[in-house]
């Protein structure tokens, strides 16, 4: 195992020492493009945190576009999938992903867009949804896409992972270093080790915010005692204090997501793990709610990723299901999600940098046309 992992990180060397030489076979979009990937797989925290840039941008007066691969779909489509068009949901879950589908719903009037082509995906973003710049989530690993900002998560434990298939690692930790800059998860003290040991002087602090907890979708207007109303519909939340739940999560890291139910003050009676990315079944559910009854649970909690690919089998369905069973299906407890932002701080000086290295993508990209020089491949 540890002869394949040395052959691994090789091979991701040579890929990547290939490309620094020749930055003419990368391809290059007209709008600048901001790279957000990681070393590890999965369980970074990056989609809250493509979330986060994209709300910056746009109060910035940019028009971001996000461009994902759609990791995780069911029905894979050639060319690219338009999730979110800056107006409206135009894909399902099952087509999008269920990362990209979060993003959409999260962000109302960005666009979304899912290819295997991200420069594919970009163009079409450039041509006809009028975007000024490109969010490329997952982005690190994806080489041949020239980009003008690459910014690296990272966490304290990265810095002792080791390579795949051993360990979690994608890219040895040199490769850290053809970052512009870390997004730390973790303590100041933390940021600053990582940043150290990684070979990137600019490092920032990822800050999770955690909202209430609230009810998922249709179960809203149930009056369960659960539920303090606070205001109308959406705006129903759930009290925490005392109250006794069972965790679910899909996802990579899901100690995370127990671990800040309990800071948060739920009695978590019982964790149930599913690997990242599942497709729930109907057959799940029940198993989650009879374990939920046994436990004496309140409520069952999961994540904003998870919500995506429940929602088919989760308090009420939509009429327009093709399966009876599912259309007049209701779970028997009441199912919630917790919320999640994360701030990049010092945020000031964060926003300031980012705008800069805009800028000087910009300036970059406009002295590229003037001069005739391509550079990077334009189409």
């Amino acid at each position: 195992m540890t002869i394949l992992s040395g052959l691994y990180g090789r091979a991701t060397a040579v890929r990547r020492a290939w490309y620094g030489r020749h930055p003419e076979r990368r391809r290059r979009l007209d709008r600048p493009v901001i790279s957000i990937g990681n070393l590890v797989l999965g369980g970074s925290g990056k989609t809250p945190i493509v979330a986060a840039l994209a709300r910056l941008l746009a109060e910035a007066g940019e028009r971001p576009a996000i461009l994902s691969r759609g990791y995780g779909r069911r029905r894979g489509a050639d060319g690219v999938v338009v999730v979110r068009d800056g107006e409206r949901l135009r894909a399902s879950p099952g087509e999008s992903g269920d990362e990209p589908y979060m993003l959409a719903r999260m962000l109302p009037g960005v666009p979304v867009l899912v290819s295997s082509d991200r420069y594919l995906a970009g163009r079409l973003a450039e041509r006809r949804l009028d975007c000024t710049v490109h969010l490329l989530d997952d982005g690190f690993q994806h080489l041949q896409l020239a980009r003008d900002v690459d910014l690296l998560v990272m966490a304290r434990g990265d810095l002792d992972e080791r390579l795949l298939p051993w360990g979690s690692l994608r890219e040895p930790l040199a490769a850290a270093r053809a970052a512009d800059g870390l997004l730390v998860a973790g303590g100041e003290g933390d940021a600053q080790e990582v940043a150290s040991r990684a070979g990137v002087p600019q490092a920032f602090r990822v800050v999770p915010r955690y909202h209430p907890v609230r009810p998922i979708g249709a179960q809203a207007d149930l009056k369960v005692r659960l539920y303090e109303e606070t205001n109308v519909g959406a705006d129903l939340q759930v009290r925490p204090s005392g109250r006794r739940a069972v965790a679910v999560a899909g996802i990579a890291r899901p100690e995370r997501f127990f671990n800040a139910l309990r800071e948060l003050g739920w009695d978590v009676v019982r964790e149930i793990r599913f690997r990242d990315h599942h497709w729930f079944t109907a057959r799940d559910v029940a198993a989650v709610e009879h374990a939920a009854a046994e436990s004496g649970a309140d409520v069952v909690i999961t994540t904003e990723k998870d919500v995506a690919r429940l929602q088919p089998f989760v308090g009420r369905v939509p009429q327009a299901s093709q399966d009876e069973r599912l259309r007049t299906r209701r779970t028997t407890i009441p199912w919630a999600v917790l919320p999640l932002e994360v701030a990049i701080e010092p945020a000031d000086a964060f926003a300031a940098w980012l705008a800069g290295r805009l800028a000087a993508g910009r300036r970059r990209m406009h002295e590229a046309r003037r001069s005739g020089a391509g550079g990077e491949v334009a189409a």
